[in-house]
Formats: C-alpha cells, sequence, structure tokens
C-alpha cells in the first residue's frame, strides 16, 4: 500500500511512498540497534546538535514550504515552527551535559549517586499537526541522552519524515540513530514488540494512545502519552479586555485551529461577558482564509478531508444541543479543507460536544459566574492539558493555579510549549512529560550507584 503526500489547499497528490517491506524493516531496526551499541561521545552529540540547528536556519525556507505544501499550516507559521526547533537543538545542545550529570547524594557509605544512562531505541509516534516540531521536542532530548530513535510519523506527512531524518544524517549524526519508518500504522505493534525497542512516546488522539499504552504495558516497556485536550481560556474581569480577546482568537486559531493545546472553551465572567463577545465576534469576522502561502492568510486549510467531516459534525451536535452560531458554521465550497472560522455559544455544559477535543476553527463560548464556577467549569472534561487564565488578582492567580487540573497554567497569555520548560498534561491528556530535563530523563535509567 502506498503513504501518500497530498497538498490540503488544493487535494492534489504531492508525491506516493511504498510502505516499507518487512526486510526493510528489520534492516532498519538492526542499524538501530547497532547504533545504540556503538554508542557516541557528549561532544560529538553537541557539535552535531549544533550543527542540526544551524541546517535548520539555513534551510528554514525550504522546510517551511515543504509543511505548508503537505498539511497546510500558513508558510509563516512553518517558518515559526523551524526556528523554534532550531532553538531547541540549541537549548539540548547547551544544557544536556549539566541534565546528565551524576547527582550526588549523601549517604554512611563513602559515595552514593544516581547516574543516568539512555534506555536505547526509543520509537516515536508522532501527529502531523506540527509534523517538525512534535519530532524535534522528542529528537533532540533523545539523541543528546544517547538514546536511538524510529519515528513513526503521521500517515500524511511522509515527506516532512523523509526530510527530518536526512536533516539528522546532514549534521553528523552517526548511521541508524535516527531513521524514518514509513509504515502502515497497523505495523506499529509488530515494531513496538520488537525486543530491541525499548520504549515508546506517542503524541496523538485519546485511541491511539490507549492501544499503544496498553501493549506496551503488556511487554513492560516504558510509555509517555501526549494525547490532546479541551483546553481553558478563562477571562476575569481583572484583566486587560482588550489583550485578551486578541489572544484569544490566536490561543484558538493557532495551526489553524489544530493543537492540542490551542484554546477550545472560553470561559468568561458573566460582568464582561457582553462586551468579551462582541469583541470575539469582530475579529472572528476579520480573519481571512484562504491560501496558506499566501502572507495575508490567517487560517489555512484543515489537513485532511476527514477534518473537515468531524468539525461539521462537531457544530451540528452543538446545534442539537441548543447552541447558538455567532460566527461562521460552514465548510467552505471549492477546492481544498476550507472550514469559516465559527463561534457557538450557549451549548449547554452537560452537552457532550462541550467536553470534546475540537480540532479546527472552532470556538466555544461559555458564561460563568465567579472564579468557583469558572474551575468547576475548566475541570468538567476528560482531559487536562493546559489552562490560560486572564486575571490581573493574585489571589485568582494562587486559586488557579492550585486548583486546575492540567499539566500548565499560563496567566495573561496563551498556552505555548518551550523546550525550558516540561510540557504534559494529566487525565486523559496523558501521562509523563516533555522537553526541559524533566522530558530528557523520561526514557532514562536513573542508576543508583553506592560505593562502600
Amino acid at each position: 500500500m502506498a503513504i501518500e503526500s497530498r497538498n490540503p489547499a488544493t487535494g492534489q497528490l504531492l508525491r506516493a511512498y511504498d510502505a516499507l517491506t518487512p526486510d526493510a524493516l528489520e534492516q532498519r531496526l538492526a542499524l538501530a540497534q547497532q547504533a545504540f551499541r556503538n554508542g557516541t561521545r557528549m561532544e560529538d552529540r553537541i557539535f552535531w546538535m549544533r550543527r542540526l540547528a544551524s541546517l535548520l536556519d539555513q534551510d528554514r525556507d525550504e522546510i517551511a514550504a515543504l509543511m505548508t505544501s503537505e498539511m497546510g499550516k500558513t508558510l509563516a507559521a512553518a517558518q515559526a515552527e523551524v526556528e523554534k526547533c532550531a532553538v531547541c537543538c540549541r537549548f539540548y545542545a547547551e544544557h544536556a551535559e549539566s541534565f546528565l550529570a551524576p547527582e550526588m547524594i549523601e549517604t554512611e557509605r563513602s559515595a552514593s549517586f544516581v547516574r543516568w544512562d539512555p534506555l536505547g531505541v526509543v520509537l516515536a509516534i508522532m501527529p502531523w499537526n506540527f509534523p517538525l516540531w512534535q519530532v524535534f521536542r522528542f529528537l533532540t532530548p533523545a539523541l543528546m541522552a544517547g538514546n536511538v530513535g524510529l519515528l513513526k510519523h503521521a500517515s500524511n506527512v511522509p515527506q516532512c519524515a523523509i526530510a527530518i531524518e536526512a536533516l539528522v544524517r546532514r549534521a553528523g549524526f552517526p548511521r541508524g540513530c535516527f531513521q524514518t519508518l514509513l509504515v502502515e500504522a497497523r505495523h506499529v505493534e509488530t515494531i513496538l514488540a520488537d525486543d530491541r525497542v525499548a520504549a515508546v512516546t506517542v503524541t496523538g488522539s485519546e485511541a491511539a494512545g490507549r492501544a499503544v499504552a496498553a501493549q506496551a504495558g503488556w511487554l513492560i516497556k516504558k510509555t509517555v502519552l501526549e494525547l490532546g485536550g479541551s483546553d481553558a481560556f478563562i477571562v476575569m474581569p481583572s484583566a486587560d479586555l482588550e489583550a485578551a480577546v486578541t489572544n484569544a482568537v490566536k490561543a484558538r486559531m493557532i495551526n489553524n485551529g489544530q493543537s492540542c493545546i490551542a484554546a477550545k472553551r472560553f470561559l468568561v465572567h458573566e460582568k464582561i461577558y457582553a462586551e468579551f463577545q462582541s469583541r470575539f465576534i469582530a475579529e472572528f469576522e476579520k480573519l481571512n482564509v484562504g491560501d496558506p502561502m499566501k502572507p495575508t492568510t490567517d487560517i489555512g486549510p484543515l489537513a485532511t478531508p476527514k477534518l473537515v467531516d468531524d468539525l461539521e459534525a462537531q457544530i451540528e451536535a452543538c446545534k442539537t444541543a441548543g447552541g447558538r452560531i455567532l460566527s461562521g458554521g460552514e465548510r467552505m465550497v471549492g477546492n481544498g479543507n476550507y472550514f469559516e472560522p465559527t463561534l457557538i455559544a450557549e451549548v449547554p455544559r452537560t452537552a457532550a460536544v462541550a467536553k470534546e477535543e475540537t480540532f479546527g476553527p472552532l470556538a466555544l463560548l461559555f458564561r460563568v459566574k465567579d472564579l468557583d464556577d469558572a474551575i468547576a467549569l475548566a475541570n468538567d472534561t476528560p482531559f487536562g492539558l493546559g489552562a490560560s487564565c486572564w486575571t490581573n488578582d493574585p489571589r485568582e492567580q494562587d486559586a488557579f493555579a492550585q486548583r486546575l487540573e492540567a499539566g500548565s497554567v499560563f496567566f495573561n497569555a496563551p498556552v505555548a510549549s518551550d523546550p525550558r520548560l516540561p510540557f504534559g498534561g494529566v487525565k486523559k491528556s496523558g501521562y509523563g512529560r516533555e522537553l526541559a530535563a524533566a522530558g530528557m530523563r523520561e526514557f532514562l535509567n536513573a542508576k543508583t550507584v553506592v560505593k562502600a
């Protein structure tokens, strides 16, 4: 079966690839195992990682255009994504040695410490929405720790997957340190079951996370799961309303609305609800939907036709439940997977769609009475990835930070990932962390060493 790359703005077939044969897959697994056994020196890894950052800077426009043509994000967003990956490379090149330094512990023994050793070959199952960044936030700490990476990328971004492997090799990392596996999803089970694979990380749907985690649990292999969210964007009366509205639109429409940490549910205090709603509608109606290659475009197409169908079904569910469309609400006619930016209010809190993850330019607006009501509604979802809270009241900030069930809480700023900060969620958003020292140590053996 061929793995196809299609332009979501036009539907045009860009490239088609044959999936790896069993023999070819076996060769790649053997090469990965050998690369781990051969090992690399920290000073070499630092040099290669810095060179990888330079290659990303050098090839930024070419890589960005590839991402835009393959999954539809705006060209400006794609360029920013490449730049962020370069920043991540430099961060780990600078800090990996200190993150991996032995941790000395005082005991009655002559020496006691924890050393951090790599686990081996790590399988990464990654999504299409950030074709580079999702991979690099795994790739950089894994390679700097001395692990080896195998990438099973989303089937609709094979060109990006191949480009990432080529960049790693051009940077100087030895053959086998990082490889792309062009295989169908059904072959993941076989790869994960292979004794040469030590661990797995998944960013994707709840269903994908459940399937992989169940198998990995049976095999007793380490997992990290990042499975999306239904993030709350909370606005209280003390907030700068103009900044809150401007950032609310940005937080929802990042990556054409296709981001796990994009704000999905907007919870606004009743004292400012009417004014926020009026301004929010006005900003939605200014958004320009069109060719993602054009600099004037704010929102490009959704990545696949199925995403358009899914979004349309969720909007119908909102209307059936009693929601009122304030702006948009329709798929756009013509070629490409385009959908109008859509704002819906008055969806009952008890409706299933009010708790789901939505992928695309759809925002749900809710009125809350007070801080306690905002926290209760924000937590009333199976997910717990991030929350953005707009308030200048220190007591409210303390309460939100303590009581919101989320992996991160941002005040007066949209939720974002940062190489310096641990990233991940709770509840059905998954477990484990990426980025920072915590992310690097997910796939390390904390080995206790004691000398009598």
